[in-house]
């Protein structure tokens, strides 16, 4: 039985349900992340006995699939839109959004598919902007593709962003301090392809990266849709 289809206890003497305690927990670890999440943690901050919340949830793991199903609430488009890239693409951004509101996201996505009312309406909204446009294994690919790269991408952003915390050096900080190392690496002529890369190509911030990186995982996409069937 999963925790979704689990009734929930009575709710005396202190009020008591499951939202209140994701609530409780999302904010948590918005504030310190996964780490930061605990019953005991949970209970304090909403006046309850840790063993009360053992009646709403049994594990930790279910606390995060219900933490990750409620964002799922942020990521699920108000509307459908009728082009498949663009339902795609709109997906792909509100999970990199909802990632950077609540970073500890990036350490969830990938994983097994969450099975909350919310996480499968996401999992139906992406199917469903792909159906009747090829068989359904051409359509399941499309969609592990898609997702592997915007999993990718937001974890690299989420981890450059810890970076920037940790060591207090934003990415222009850090460049100028690792600039003289990697100007004496580079001029041993060992790196001749990073050499051209780091002097002749463009620097572009993450959110731009992520655009031009979903348009051409799109594109791949669009070929395989439009293949001639054998």
């Amino acid at each position: 039985m999963t925790v979704w289809d689990r009734p929930e206890p009575p709710t005396r003497p202190v009020p008591l349900d499951r939202e209140r305690i994701v609530a409780a927990a999302i904010a948590l670890a918005d504030e310190g992340g996964l780490e930061a999440v605990s019953l005991r943690k949970i209970a304090a901050r909403l006046n309850a006995g840790p063993m009360r919340l053992y009646g709403f949830i049994s594990t930790k793991e279910e606390l995060f699939d219900l933490m990750m199903d409620e964002v799922h609430a942020e990521i699920l488009p108000e509307e459908r839109p009728g082009d498949w890239r663009e339902a795609l693409r709109i997906l792909a951004d509100r999970t990199r959004q909802a990632a950077l509101r609540h970073e500890w996201l990036a350490d969830l996505l990938g994983g097994r598919p969450t099975l909350g009312p919310n996480g499968l309406a996401v999992t139906e909204a992406t199917l469903a902007a792909l159906d009747g446009l090829a068989d359904i294994d051409t359509v399941m690919r499309a969609v592990e593709t898609v997702s592997a790269y915007f999993t990718g991408a937001i974890r690299r952003e989420i981890a450059n962003l810890r970076a920037e915390r940790a060591t207090g050096l934003s990415k222009r900080d850090w460049q100028r301090a690792s600039g003289p190392h990697v100007t004496r690496m580079l001029a041993t002529g060992r790196f001749p392809a990073l050499t051209k890369a780091v002097y002749d190509g463009t620097d572009v911030d993450a959110e731009a990266s992520f655009a031009t990186g979903l348009d051409w995982v799109l594109d791949a996409v669009a070929a395989k849709l439009t293949r001639p069937s054998a």
